[in-house]
């Protein structure tokens, strides 16, 4: 498969505003850029959606090969894999009962997916083609440890635990086995403890040096040491209500579910500080928790917790919009 480009996509984003055209549906025009640097541009991306057949819940995704994706029943612990540029969906993995399913990152190289298993304080390792539990992990009691997300390194792949100031690691050897887990506790400023969602989104920069993390009660962001655990502040963009967040080069995105937005941010070269350049709000997002980045799109999660935890929506989709 071939990953989605960003000519393709904007094709296919094309397409379906001159049907809705056609149908008489209103579409919101994006709004036009400010000419003010500090003033982030806001637009309104029409997107699509895929569904995720029988899902009972959502809430991450990964991008793996090409244009295929894998995205997960938050609850029911499922994952799906799906075909961005196709819009299809299908139930890959039919989890053990009890497990649950949040963040998740794809390990193309070794053919693996790492998955936080949230409120059972595990995480999940499954191998992407045959769908086999390669490995699990208890970081912590269920209902002590929340464990959300995930993003991989050269090394291996880095945890959050949103009820704690933790961070667990897990390596990867070059055969691509995942080994014994580590914990690192965090100090500073994304060390502190507010509410019921702390630590969540999780990036990393290429060479694995810094973790970039974000803190969802807080609003904020932080870039974490990922060998003695300090913390600083990423100044200049408040993120309320941050979920995940996808970091590619300078460029930050970070899911703002209860605000339906996703906004995109230019980090200095030190990610000391940070710009928002533009806010990317959809008609089709209901609660967005986490994103994953095709090219110049970005493929969105529809977790849908609005409705309640567990969430009572009939269905759940992934929103693919222009980043």
């Amino acid at each position: 498969m071939r990953r989605t480009t960003g000519s393709s996509m904007r094709r296919g984003l094309l397409a379906l505003c001159v049907v809705a055209a056609l149908a008489g549906t209103s579409t919101a025009a994006p709004a036009p850029a400010s000419t003010a640097a500090s003033v982030p541009e806001r637009a309104a991306t029409p997107g699509k959606t895929i569904v995720l057949p029988g899902a009972t819940s959502a809430e991450g995704i990964a991008a793996g090969h090409g244009s295929t994706f894998y995205a997960g029943d938050y609850f029911g612990g499922d994952i799906y894999r799906g075909d961005i540029e196709a819009g299809t969906a299908a139930r890959f993995i039919d989890a053990p009962r009890g497990r649950n399913a949040l963040g998740m990152k794809a390990h193309t190289r070794h053919d693996l997916l790492f998955v936080g298993g949230g409120r059972t304080g595990q995480a999940y390792v499954y191998d992407t083609r045959t769908g086999r539990t390669v490995r699990s992990y208890r970081f912590g009691p269920a209902g002590s440890a929340f464990v959300n997300d995930v993003v991989l390194t050269r090394d291996g792949a880095w945890f959050t635990d949103s009820l704690q100031a933790k961070l667990y690691f897990v390596p990867v050897d070059r055969h691509g086995a995942p080994g014994r887990f580590t914990t690192l506790r965090v100090s500073g400023p994304a060390a502190e403890i507010k509410g019921p969602f702390n630590l969540n989104g999780i990036q990393a920069t290429p060479d694995g040096r810094t973790l970039v993390v974000a803190h969802s009660t807080k609003g904020a962001l932080y870039t974490v040491d990922p060998a003695s655990g300090r913390s600083a502040a990423i100044a200049g963009v408040p993120v309320p209500r941050v979920d995940g967040i996808v970091l590619h080069g300078r460029t930050l995105w970070a899911v703002q579910g209860f605000r339906n937005q996703v906004q995109r941010i230019a980090l200095n070269g030190t990610l000391t500080r940070g710009r928002s350049k533009k806010t990317i709000k959809s008609g089709l997002f209901r609660t967005p928790s986490t994103a994953a980045r095709f090219g110049d799109t970005l493929a969105v999660v529809n977790a849908k917790l609005h409705t309640g935890t567990p969430p009572t929506a009939k269905r759940y989709e992934v929103v693919v919009v222009d980043g």
